[in-house]
């Protein structure tokens, strides 16, 4: 009997993670499915640049895993039921169960409003496909000197003000960010991003904590208003809600609990990858929700199922960071160094050396995920049932 692994999520980690489990197990071993609602495979890091207009390469699903053994299935995941370890999808074919002997979990996030009024009916999130789309056909429809205002001051939205204001200088794009700035950043990449910031023409309202988004303003705490005839919400992240309804361990976000090898601290069939998982780094802090923190769960995460099944070495290399990579317009950009825990280090990268290198960071991420068995060290050894069996309990 071929052991099932299910993958939920075609994403950076799920795309990720199931190539390289069929690398690393052989085809007769293991059944490998990944579970998608789209056909085609996402770059979320380039959803603003999808917003203003650019068009990005479509990557089919099928296309790239075709002959890796993986299957794949386009279905929209309804349920999933840790305990008998079964998912509930809907496809063209109306509603199924998959039954599975390891799941991976990797439904991802996305957009949070954080219960602000009126940010659901009148703002627009780049969290998804779709939404950047919904934002790219707004934006067309703006005239001259109309008012767009970002509100989130990470990465996110640094990158949204900044693609805007570099690709419609005709609009007036504002800026709303919780606290000062870039305050994260080493001096020289405050001093960078507020540079560019300016010769963009970006307004940035500081210490502004959002109250409520209307369809024509975004209201600030202190009585500061920032008009917008399109508003953009770049806060943070939601994880999607369908782990919080199972018997799996969650925090109360609703991500999956897990250890160092992303394996669910309460059913030990299923790993969490990305930012579905809550997993911590070095000096036991969460790791971020991002690209740069669920590209080495999910290696982690098939490196130890893969372990688990063939009775191989667990992975011991504990998650870290080195650097965090901003996109400021097509031209520029900031690479801030970090510690291992994310702190920023004084060292960075700015202007157009750092966008290049940002760049080739995106390819890259995009290369890894459409070549997913290409340039990994060869298959373990075969499953057993016995080892199969032995992991599940392990």
């Amino acid at each position: 009997m071929q052991h099932r692994i299910v993958v939920l999520g075609a994403g950076y980690t799920g795309a990720i993670a199931a190539g390289r489990l069929a690398k690393r197990l052989r085809r007769q071993d293991v059944a490998i499915t990944l579970v998608n609602a789209e056909p085609d495979f996402v770059e979320r890091v380039r959803m603003h640049q999808l917003a203003v207009g650019q068009d990005l390469k479509p990557r089919p699903l099928r296309e790239m895993f075709a002959g890796t053994g993986v299957e794949v299935r386009l279905a929209e995941v309804a349920a999933v039921d840790a305990d008998r370890r079964t998912v509930a999808v809907t496809g063209a074919g109306g509603t199924t169960e998959l039954g599975y002997d390891t799941l991976v979990y990797a439904l991802g996030s996305g957009w949070n409003t954080q219960g602000v009024p009126g940010t659901a009916e009148h703002a627009y999130e780049i969290a998804s496909r779709p939404g950047a789309l919904r934002l790219r056909e707004r934006l067309a429809r703006l005239g001259a000197g109309q008012p767009v205002a970002v509100v989130g001051g990470g990465l996110t939205g640094l990158e949204a003000a900044t693609e805007i204001a570099e690709a419609r200088p005709d609009l007036d794009v504002a800026l709303a960010v919780r606290g000062g700035l870039g305050d994260w950043l080493s001096p020289k990449g405050r001093a960078h991003l507020r540079k560019v910031v300016d010769r963009l023409g970006i307004t940035v309202y500081e210490q502004a904590d959002v109250t409520g988004v209307e369809a024509d303003r975004v209201a600030i705490a202190d009585g500061r208003v920032a008009p917008a005839a399109v508003t953009v919400w770049t806060t943070g992240f939601a994880v999607h809600p369908i782990a919080a309804a199972t018997t799996l361990e969650v925090t109360g976000t609703g991500q999956i609990v897990v250890d160092a090898t992303m394996r669910s601290v309460s059913h030990p069939d299923v790993y969490a990858v990305g930012d579905a998982a809550m997993a911590t780094g070095p000096g036991g802090k969460p790791l971020r929700m991002s690209c740069a923190s669920g590209t080495p769960a999910a290696w982690q995460a098939a490196d130890a199922i893969a372990a688990r099944l063939t009775g191989g070495k667990l992975p011991e290399t504990p998650i870290r960071y080195f650097n965090q990579c901003i996109s400021l317009g097509r031209r520029d950009g900031l690479i801030q160094f970090v510690t291992a825990d994310d702190r920023a280090k004084e060292s960075a990268l700015t202007g157009r050396t750092a966008a290049v290198y940002k760049e080739l960071v995106c390819k890259g991420a995009a290369w890894g995920v459409a070549n997913p068995t290409l340039g990994m060290p060869t298959r373990h050894r075969p499953v057993t049932r016995p080892q199969a069996a032995d992991a599940r309990r392990r």
